[in-house]
């Protein structure tokens, strides 16, 4: 029996809806990464938007796809290898890209922990209390930390 020629138009037009998507995401992500690598991070907030949007809907066609794989099984053998080439290209890529993110991360808290630290540091200690009995004025300045980025 041969496959339902509407169903096999819907899967091919599926699968290259997802390639679309994934190749898009990829360029996204390969242009971060490269920001990143360059040390140019400012260049990444203009499109970071369409980033997460992208992301996001990758994320649920992904778990779409996950719950009914079927769906694809009617699209050409070819468009679904291409697509399985564009998902793994996307993975190496998703890679370096959580790396630097993470490096990035990791610099970003380390300089303000010693930011906080030289401020801590220059304010000194508390001075205790008077001859009266009253605390000491101690310096107004308040500064906080916090250590999620």
């Amino acid at each position: 029996m041969s496959p339902d020629p509407i169903q096999t138009l819907n899967a091919q037009a599926r699968v290259r809806q997802l390639a679309d998507l994934t190749r898009r995401l990829t360029e996204r992500l390969s242009f971060e990464l490269k920001a990143f690598q360059e040390r140019r991070p400012q260049d990444v907030l203009p499109g970071l938007q369409e980033t997460q949007d992208l992301a996001g809907l990758y994320r649920r066609e992904s778990a779409q796809l996950k719950a009914a794989p079927a769906v694809l099984a009617a699209a050409p053998v070819g468009e679904r290898q291409a697509l399985a080439r564009l998902t793994q290209a996307f993975e190496a890529v998703l890679v370096q890209h959580a790396s630097a993110v993470e490096a990035a991360r990791t610099i970003s808290e380390g300089l303000v922990r010693t930011i906080a630290q030289e401020a801590a540091a220059q304010r000194g200690s508390p001075a205790g209390y008077g001859a009266s009995g009253q605390a000491a004025a101690a310096d107004g300045r308040a500064f906080a930390l916090n250590r999620t980025a």
